[in-house]
């Protein structure tokens, strides 16, 4: 069954789920280990955030005359598969971690999905000779979380300037809600092909290319409500995407449809930083580590849209979905003039 997710409160699930679950424990096996962990809990929801923040760049290929505007308010979410709520765990892929019952490897959950039951792994830490076991209940995701709700919603203005091209901007402000704060901001130039065209007026459809690009930056500060003890530990999150797109929209005077075919790609970091001091009763020392990793990840891939858009004027209603490797539905309430 399909779960949808909208883009800001996926953000915040990649945030405070991965803190408090004490991901961060898993750095008593080792940074190889608790990096490795980390990559297959969060890349579905690093990848699926990337891959929403492309959507509801457009609602048609007719572009703003000079100085004609648009102020959209746009919201977005998408849809998580059953594939990418868990992942096998096989310890062959750890150096200090196992199975209590000896499994071999075994499904767990990502940052999407539920462990029924709860699944533990056993970390041995060694030194001088001697060994000592430590259990870790290995994190949940959203499935088994109350979240916080961060808005899922973004601004997103429209300027005609010259003949047949816009630019837009898509804004969500610097804030600070429960330790995470998160900036979005974008920029995309759209270009109208018809109009170059000898009998464009006379096509039933208008024709345009457009380049977007997002950025988006967040960090979630969990000193003090983590396992292990330290001082400024937290998560910085950058992600970055590209978005290249032919667009064909009809010319009705009310209701339009529209459609688009797309190239992405995109690059997040996902950086746990701070101090973590690992203990145990057989170190002769305690045993800190600074910035302990970063989980990077990367997409690429084509995207179709189909959408509709209802305009009144200088007010308008649009809808589409956007078939991808995470399909995403997106919704806009628009004011302006063309």
């Amino acid at each position: 069954m399909k779960k949808t997710a909208p883009i800001l409160i996926l953000l915040f699930c990649i945030n405070s789920i991965t803190a408090q679950n004490n991901i961060e424990k898993l750095l008593i096996s080792g940074i190889n280990d608790a990096k490795t962990f980390a990559t297959s809990y969060i890349t579905p929801g690093a990848e699926s955030l990337m891959y929403s923040m492309n959507s509801g760049w457009y609602s048609t290929a007719k572009v703003h005359k000079p100085l004609g505007f648009d102020i959209s308010l746009v919201a977005s979410g998408h849809f998580v598969n059953n594939s990418d709520q868990s992942f096998d765990l096989n310890i062959n892929d750890f150096e200090n971690i196992r199975f209590e019952d000896g499994s071999q490897s075994k499904s767990v959950a990502t940052i999407f999905g539920e462990n029924r039951p709860h699944v533990s792994v056993i970390a041995r830490v060694e030194e001088n000779g001697l060994s000592q076991d430590i259990e870790i209940l290995l994190p949940n995701g959203v499935s088994s979380n109350s979240v916080d709700v961060l808005p899922a919603a973004f601004l997103q203005a429209e300027l005609g300037l010259l003949k047949s091209t816009e630019i837009k901007v898509r804004y969500f402000p610097k804030t600070n809600i429960e330790d995470v704060e998160t900036e979005m901001i974008g920029f995309a130039v759209q270009h109208e092909l018809t109009s170059w065209l000898p009998l464009g007026r006379a096509i039933p459809v208008d024709i345009s290319g457009l380049v977007a690009f997002t950025q988006l930056d967040s960090q979630f500060d969990f000193s003090g409500d983590v396992a292990l003890r330290g001082e400024n530990q937290r998560l910085d999150l950058n992600a970055e995407t590209w978005l290249f797109e032919v667009i064909a929209s009809t010319k009705l005077p009310i209701i339009n449809f529209y459609g688009g075919l797309g190239y992405v790609t995109g690059n997040s970091d996902l950086d746990l930083k701070g101090t973590y001091i690992i203990e145990s009763t057989i170190f002769t020392q305690e045993r800190v580590l600074t910035d302990p990793f970063t989980v990077n990840n990367d997409i690429s891939g084509l995207r179709a849209t189909l959408g509709a858009k209802l305009k009144l004027g200088f007010f308008g209603l649009n809808a589409d979905y956007t078939f991808q490797e995470y399909e995403t539905i997106s919704l806009g309430i628009h004011f302006g003039f063309r």
